[in-house]
C-alpha cells in the first residue's frame, strides 16, 4: 500500500456518468490517481481551474468519516480489514436522487429526501473505526474552530476530531471552493444547464471507499468497499 498520511471514508460514484463528469470537473480522479482535463462549460465565470482549486485535491467525494492520521500501533492494513467488515455488515442507503444547491459560498450536490439513513451509515462508520484515528494536533483543532462552531460542534470536534459529525453531520459533494456571490450564481447557472442527464435517479449508495492521502495532499481511492456483503 502507497505511502499515505491520512485516511477516510468517502461516498464516490461507482465508474459511470456521475464519476465521469467529477473527475473531469475537479480535475482529479481519486479512483486512477491521474489528473483530468477540464471539459468545455459555457457560461461560467472564471476558469474551472480556479472554481476547483479548493476541492480538486479530494476528488469527487462525500466525506463519510472525515480524514484522520493513524493512530500508534495500528497499521493501515488493520483499517482496510475493519472497514470492509463494518461496511459489510451495513446495508445500502437509496435516495430519490440528487440536487444542485448553495452552500454558503460553495456549490455541492446534495441528497433529496430522507437523509437519516445516511446519517446513520455515517455515524456508524466515525464510531466503528475510531480506534484507528490519532488524535487530531492542536493546530488542526484551532483551524476548525476558526468557522466559529456552536456548543455541540465543539463537543464533537473533541471527542471526533470533527465537528461535523453525527447530529451535526450533512451529506454534500463538493463542487467548488468558496466563490464570491455573483460567481456562485454564474457557476449554478452553468452546471444547472450540464447536470440533468447526469444526476442519478434515484441516488444509490451501495458501496463506500477507503482513501489515503499522499504526501502532495492528493487523495486516492484505495479500496471500493460493497455495502451488505455479510453473510
Amino acid at each position: 500500500m502507497q505511502d499515505f498520511t491520512r485516511f477516510a471514508i468517502y461516498y464516490m460514484p461507482e465508474p459511470g456518468p456521475l464519476a465521469d463528469f467529477g473527475a473531469a470537473w475537479l480535475g482529479w480522479d481519486a479512483a486512477s490517481g491521474q489528473p483530468c482535463a477540464h471539459p468545455e462549460v459555457p457560461g461560467l465565470p472564471r476558469p474551472l481551474s480556479e472554481i476547483t482549486q479548493t476541492p480538486r485535491k479530494y476528488g469527487f467525494h462525500g466525506t463519510i468519516k472525515p480524514p484522520f492520521r493513524l493512530a500508534e500501533g495500528q497499521s493501515a492494513r488493520d483499517l482496510m480489514g475493519a472497514a470492509r467488515a463494518l461496511c459489510a455488515s451495513e446495508t445500502p442507503v437509496e435516495l430519490p436522487g440528487l440536487r444542485l444547491q448553495r452552500l454558503g459560498r460553495f456549490l455541492a450536490l446534495t441528497p433529496q429526501g430522507d437523509t437519516g439513513p445516511l446519517a446513520s451509515l455515517a455515524g456508524s462508520m466515525v464510531r466503528g473505526l475510531d480506534p484507528f484515528r490519532a488524535p487530531a494536533p492542536e493546530a488542526e483543532l484551532a483551524r476548525r474552530r476558526k468557522a466559529g462552531l456552536s456548543e455541540r460542534q465543539e463537543e464533537l470536534l473533541q471527542q471526533w476530531g470533527y465537528p461535523y459529525v453525527m447530529d451535526e453531520f450533512r451529506f454534500h459533494l463538493t463542487l467548488s471552493g468558496g466563490l464570491p456571490a455573483e460567481d456562485a450564481e454564474a457557476t449554478e447557472a452553468a452546471l444547472a444547464a450540464i447536470l440533468p442527464p447526469i444526476l442519478p435517479a434515484p441516488f444509490r449508495i451501495e458501496s463506500l471507499c477507503l482513501a489515503g492521502e499522499d504526501p502532495e495532499g492528493r487523495f486516492h481511492l484505495v479500496e471500493r468497499l460493497p455495502l451488505g456483503t455479510a453473510r
